[in-house]
This record gives structure tokens, C-alpha cells and sequence, in this order.
């Protein structure tokens, strides 16, 4: 079975990524992956962080000096990973990593990239407050206007998505700001999509990294794409429903176990 390389960026989550990488792993049974954080934390997370890759052989951890920002902390990690399949989540427990394994077999079926969505039957984004929601729903508008590659999919502005590494073989990423999968989606070339329904969840510790500063920086970085993108056309995305995705978790186990 093909390796995953989870990928986490993290900035001041020592509170979090204990319980984080104790839930992947719960996940994640079964099948041969890795965790790798990249942080660029000024409290105590490298130590906390230290003691787990001690503690667990999956977790592998980078802290950076000098170079801080959570799309070129991922497009470090997408560097150094191991993996055939990657992923990327955020620390905070938004994401719940119980998502992981639909997404595992998503790809495994053969889809290029996998996107969990907020916006579909079975989705949900009650983990945001209605001035988050209004964020949200403002920047992916915008980006769906600004970008055709992002018209297909109904929530491209998450920071939760699995490809397969191959995709990245000739992407010029440039990513700045937090935004990093539009630029995946603008940049890599795939030809299958596949969305899978998932629940936003409320942020367990630590505090949001939304400001003004990330706003400028994500309409910077659509209009860097508006001249980058590429322009390819035809590609498929299929919109799974809770049933199908279950289905395709069965079908996962099932080769696990032979």
C-alpha cells in the first residue's frame, strides 16, 4: 500500500498537537503513513513537538528560523515528505483527522486530489462563527471569480486536501499568506477531483491566526495566480455522498487486510 505523508504546519499549538497526533494515529491504523510537522512556533511547541517524535516513530518534525507563514511552511513540508499520497491539515482540531482515512480511500481509488467539503450534503461549518462564515464565503468568491480552475469546487479555500505527490512534478508554487491549496489547484496538473463530506469543528485550544494581514495577503496571492494559473480545461469533479465515502473506507480495509 502507498505511504501518506500528513502534513501539519503549526505556529504556538502545543496544546493541540498531542491530541492531534494521538487521533491520526487512531485513524491512520493500518496504513503506512508519516506525520510531519513544520513549525514556526515562538512558545514551547519544538519541545512538545521533540518529545512526540521521541515518543512516536509516524511523527517527524522541522522547526523553522527565520522564515515564518503557513503556505510555505506546507510547501516545506510537501519537499521533505516521503509519502506517494500527501496531506495537508491544520494543528488546531478544526480538521478532524478521523477525515483522514475517507480520504485515504478517495484517493486510493484513483482520484488525483481528494477535498473534503463544508458545502455538500453531509457537510457541515458550524465550527465557525458567523464573521468567519462571512469571511470564508467573501474569499471563496472571490477566488472562484478570479481563478476558472476553482469554479468546480465547492469549498476551495480550506486548508484541508490529499493528492497524490505526482500532481506537484512541474508546479511553480509561490504561495504566500495561508491560502496554500488554491495554489495547488491553480498550479499542479490533475485531471479528477473527488469531495467528500465533513464537519468543521470548534477550535479545542489556542487562538485563530485570521487578521487583517492574511486578508491582504490572500487577495495578493489570487492576483499573482490571476497571470500564473494554468489554463488547462477537462477536469472531473464528483461529489461523493456520506454513503459512498463509507463505502470506499470498506473497500480500503478490505486490501489492508489481505
Amino acid at each position: 500500500m502507498e505511504k501518506l505523508s500528513v502534513v501539519v504546519p503549526t505556529f504556538n499549538e502545543a496544546g493541540n498537537v498531542g491530541i492531534l497526533a494521538e487521533r491520526i494515529g487512531k485513524a491512520l491504523s493500518g496504513i503506512d503513513y508519516e506525520l510531519l510537522f513544520i513549525d514556526d512556533s515562538t512558545d514551547n511547541t519544538p519541545e512538545v513537538l521533540k518529545k512526540l517524535s521521541e515518543e512516536d516513530a509516524h511523527v517527524r518534525y522541522e522547526h523553522r528560523v527565520g522564515e515564518t507563514g503557513l503556505a510555505t511552511a506546507v510547501i516545506r513540508g510537501f519537499r521533505i515528505a516521503k509519502g506517494d499520497i500527501l496531506a495537508c491539515m491544520d494543528a488546531d482540531l478544526q480538521h478532524p483527522p478521523e477525515i483522514l482515512r475517507p480520504m485515504f480511500a478517495a484517493v486510493r481509488s484513483g482520484y488525483d486530489l481528494c477535498i473534503p467539503s463544508r458545502l455538500i450534503p453531509g457537510g457541515d461549518d458550524g465550527g465557525l462563527n458567523l464573521y468567519r462564515k462571512f469571511v470564508s464565503g467573501t474569499a471563496r468568491w472571490i477566488g472562484k471569480l478570479a481563478l476558472p480552475c476553482l469554479r468546480k469546487i465547492s469549498d476551495p479555500t480550506s486548508g484541508l486536501f490529499m493528492f497524490r505527490k505526482e500532481i506537484l512534478r512541474h508546479a511553480d508554487l509561490r504561495p504566500v499568506g495561508w491560502k496554500i491549496m488554491i495554489e495547488v489547484l491553480a498550479m499542479s496538473e490533475y485531471e479528477t477531483v473527488v469531495e467528500i463530506p465533513y464537519a468543521f469543528q470548534e477550535r479545542v485550544e489556542g487562538e485563530s491566526k485570521l487578521s487583517g494581514k492574511a486578508t491582504f495577503e490572500y487577495l495578493k496571492q489570487v492576483a499573482g495566480l490571476m497571470r500564473r494559473a494554468s489554463k488547462r480545461g477537462g477536469i472531473t469533479v464528483t461529489r461523493w455522498t456520506v454513503r459512498r465515502m463509507n463505502h470506499a473506507v470498506r473497500v480500503l480495509e478490505t486490501e489492508a487486510v489481505q
